[in-house]
């Protein structure tokens, strides 16, 4: 059987570590970090999300802000944004996902004061991490997701360099920043989508495969390079609850270590989204 990415431990340790500073930086500022969550309309899904952030950040000691703006006006929402930016108040801001599929969302990166995108989507962010910045001291933000997948393949000593990681996506908060990441810890990287011949082949070549397009069970044994470490990014909401991307069952048996879902990637992502609003407040104010 595979080892067990138990991302919840990890979580836990880098909470820990968490603690000192952000009461230390808050006793500096003499005010409390506060996280705004924008979001577009009612989303189940994202309701659960943002419910676990909550509890996140007043369990660490932060504030939290939710903003449920009209899915049907755009303009509206990119004013609450600018508003955010512009409160001293706000420490952070992240956007709920999924948008309205009509939206401008290049556009509405572009809104975010980059010293408060948290989520590493504004371009000058994105940039950066895909110059190297993240490797190289830049002051940039990674997006919560890549970041904790890092994090947590470090936490295990999971060799990155010199492996070959082929990941199934493609997005914007996902795959791409990943793979840059990934090649910044120098390793070989193939990045497959819905449209590549022949996935199978690929990923059965992977070394460290990792997983986030969006489909239920997608991954199965015969995909896996056995001895491949697994990450599985995905979560998709089924009548059996929720499930990765990745047959978990079946592939803990041909892989070396993997991702459970839920419980491997989600905590560590969450656990970076404190790390980023700790390292805004920094960015905002003369704090070294």
């Amino acid at each position: 059987m595979a080892l067990v990415l138990d991302g919840n431990r990890v979580a836990r340790v880098m909470g820990w570590r968490h603690r000192d500073e952000l009461k230390d930086i808050q006793k500096r500022l003499g005010h409390p970090l506060t996280l705004a969550v924008v979001r577009a309309g009612e989303d189940k899904a994202s309701e659960s999300y943002l419910r676990q952030i909550e509890k996140l950040c007043r369990r660490a000691g932060m504030e939290f802000e939710e903003h449920i703006l009209s899915a049907s006006d755009r303009e509206q929402f990119i004013g609450k944004i600018c508003s955010l930016n512009a409160d001293s108040r706000i420490t952070g801001i992240m956007l709920s996902w999924p948008l309205p599929a009509d939206w401008d969302q290049e556009l509405i990166a572009m809104t975010l004061d980059p010293r408060k995108d948290i989520d590493g989507l504004h371009p000058l962010n994105a940039g950066r991490v895909f110059l190297g910045g993240a490797s190289l001291g830049m002051d940039a933000f990674v997006p919560n997701t890549p970041f904790g997948v890092i994090h947590l393949l470090r936490h295990y000593e999971i060799p990155v360099r010199g492996k070959h990681a082929v990941l199934i996506g493609r997005s914007s908060v996902a795959g791409r920043p990943l793979a840059a990441l990934l090649i910044a810890h120098d390793a070989t990287v193939t990045v497959t989508h819905s449209k590549t011949v022949d996935l199978a082949g690929h990923t059965r070549q992977a070394d460290i495969l990792l997983v986030a397009m969006g489909k239920a069970n997608f991954v199965t044994p015969d995909m896996v390079k056995p001895g491949a470490v697994v990450v599985d990014i995905g979560i998709n909401v089924t009548p059996d609850g929720l499930v990765g991307d990745v047959q978990y069952d079946a592939v803990s048996e041909v892989a070396s270590a993997i991702t459970p879902v839920p419980g491997g990637v989600g905590p560590v992502t969450n656990a970076m989204l404190i790390a980023n609003t700790i390292r805004a407040a920094r960015l905002q104010s003369t704090l070294a």
